[in-house]
């Protein structure tokens, strides 16, 4: 692995708060940091930068760290990969001697592979005519295809893998890579690509970190796309963003496809980008709010294509941004609508793009018959279930005015009906919201220590023990001492056992950062949460050696048979 030494050196010459600050805005609060979390919508800063303990915590979403896991979860990266862009930032040189050996294969020796792959398929394109033709056929001319880098993959199976072959690459790593498959019968690799037109995915530093294949056909499946891989996660990632982020500070315009977004970028349209194959996610939100203020929706018309809008108005809407969504009648697609209309025509659509509401209330108002009572009612009914969905309280007036106007009902009355909403929301969230309160601290839930339902007292005691060590890490050389008598075994929790061990094989050099590559983003986050929880408590001898007590009693009780606690019940009287 990187050494220990390196690690200390990048993580010194790039300080938490400097990095932080670069994506936040921070305001000093005594010896901390607050800000608003990047990795939830949120009004009020529930963010914390800690420069005492070079860590962070987020108070609403749980997020917590050292400055390798912010970057790992700002910029998508895993663990290498962050040191790597910390290492890159601070100007430190990461020797490779052994590195790669030693951890197999990494982010670097994909993203090489990856770019002999895309140099292989475009050269493969130009011979081609089925594949040009195609192109061809969808509008596309020859500018647009280089600017792009589109490919062709060769029918058969192995003229990627014989090419690759020859460049050094092992079947092993092509399959890490996704580039090959690997057959059950033979076990022989072949391409994974065959007989298809191929869009790299390239991110903003202009790497090509995976691919989309298209069939020309109208063969199943349509489109094949790289799985995740050491360089690529495609939940985090969104095509054509390398050249959208240069043209999308108002507006970004959000499609279901590769095919889509090409049209608009040659349409000029150039700050259009899409999802990798899936719907959206959370964090491609996230990605799409560092780089614009509005999302304007353009997805395809049919059913499968509204209900993807729906999610994605309110993943967007918890990212913070505003959305609309653009409505093509006409067409099911913005690369059809273009064809057949023209790129005026799709500015048109987008000057007159749907707010949420609007687009909604539409849909209702398809649904029930506004001219007759039973339909108004109905039509009322989910208009104000909509309206009291919407924070803003100035929106919530003009939609009421709208939609009363609409349906021929009286404003006040739609606005009570609105308000009556909200309050049942209220009061039915804060009730969960208590429920889950309760359930938390009672362990149900727990995915990072799901053994902490199975004895309370003993994870109590746990979470100081380790809470004190890790604020502390000359504790663990006292305990290896004998000053204080505790081993991995007193531990109940196998959570717990793990981050001790950590912290004992450290001694008292340790440091958050030796963690990041053993433990996940959801697990760095409990251990910063048990850190600071110890912040303004006491933290003594006296404090560490009651809770081992604690915690080898509890654990002990939680192992009497039943016969033994009846027969100790029985002492006691």
């Amino acid at each position: 692995m990187i050494s220990k030494e390196i690690i200390e050196e990048i993580k010194r010459r790039n300080d938490i708060e400097d990095v932080i600050s670069q994506y936040v805005a921070l305001k000093r609060a005594g010896s901390n940091a607050n800000g608003l979390c990047p990795f939830h919508s949120e009004k009020t800063p529930s963010f914390t930068v800690f420069k005492g303990t070079d860590s962070f915590y987020c108070f609403g979403c749980g997020a917590g760290g050292d400055v390798i896991t912010f970057i790992m979860k700002v910029e998508n990266l895993d663990y290498v990969g962050a040191l790597e862009f910390l290492a890159k930032r601070a100007g430190i040189t990461i020797p490779t001697d052994g590195y790669e050996a030693e951890t197999g294969m990494r982010r670097t020796r994909v993203l090489e592979m990856n770019r002999e792959a895309a140099k292989f398929f475009h050269s493969q394109l130009k011979n081609d005519k089925i594949a040009l033709g195609y192109l061809s056929r969808r509008g596309l001319s020859g500018s647009v295809i280089k600017h792009f880098g589109l490919g062709f993959a060769p029918p058969g199976f192995g003229a990627l893998t014989d090419h690759m072959h020859k460049l050094g690459y092992s079947d092993e790593e092509l399959q890490t890579g996704f580039l090959a498959g690997k057959s059950q019968k033979t076990g022989r690799a072949y391409d994974y690509f065959r007989n298809r037109v191929i869009f790299p995915i390239i991110n903003t530093a202009g790497e090509v970190i995976a691919f989309g294949g298209r069939v020309m056909d109208d063969s199943k499946p349509k489109y094949l796309n790289t799985s995740d891989t050491p360089a690529f996660k495609k939940s985090r990632n969104l095509f054509a963003l390398n050249y959208a982020k240069n043209y999308c500070s108002e507006q970004m315009i959000l499609c279901e496809g590769y095919m889509d977004v090409i049209a608009l970028h040659a349409a000029g349209f150039q700050n259009a980008v899409a999802t990798l194959g899936t719907a959206l996610t959370p964090d491609q939100a996230r990605l799409m709010k560092k780089y614009t203020k509005t999302v304007l929706i353009s997805y395809d018309s049919d059913e499968a294509g509204q209900r993807a809008a729906n999610k994605a108005f309110t993943l967007l809407g918890e990212a913070g941004l505003e959305t609309r969504i653009l409505r093509m009648n006409g067409a099911k697609d913005p690369d059809e609508y273009i064809q057949k209309f023209g790129k005026l025509a799709f500015q048109k659509v987008i000057d007159s793009s749907y707010t949420q509401f609007d687009y909604k209330f539409e849909s209702i108002l398809k649904k029930h018959d506004p001219e007759t009572a039973e339909g108004r009612i109905k039509a009322s009914d989910e208009a104000a279930e909509e309206i009291s969905r919407v924070y803003s309280s100035v929106e919530r007036d003009i939609y009421i005015k709208k939609a009363s106007e609409r349906l021929s009902i009286s404003p006040d009355s739609l606005k009570r009906d609105v308000e009556n909403k909200i309050s049942r929301r209220k009061r039915s969230n804060a009730k969960e919201e208590k429920q889950k309160l309760i359930q938390s601290a009672q362990g149900y839930g727990d995915r990072v220590n799901p053994d902490k339902i199975k004895n309370l007292k003993a994870a109590a005691a746990e979470e100081v023990i380790l809470g004190i060590l890790l604020k502390y890490p000359e504790y663990s050389v006292r305990i290896r001492k004998g000053s204080f008598e505790l081993q991995s075994e007193n531990f109940v929790s196998e959570f717990s056992r793990r981050v001790f061990n950590a912290v004992m094989a450290a001694g008292d050099d340790f440091e958050l950062g030796m963690l990041n590559s053993d433990f996940s983003e959801a697990e760095m986050a409990r251990i910063i949460k048990m850190q600071i929880a110890r912040e303004g408590l006491s933290n003594t001898d006296g404090v560490f050696s009651d809770s081992i007590a604690a915690l080898k009693q509890a654990a002990k009780k939680a192992d009497m048979s039943l016969e033994d606690i009846i027969k100790a019940k029985r002492s006691k009287q």
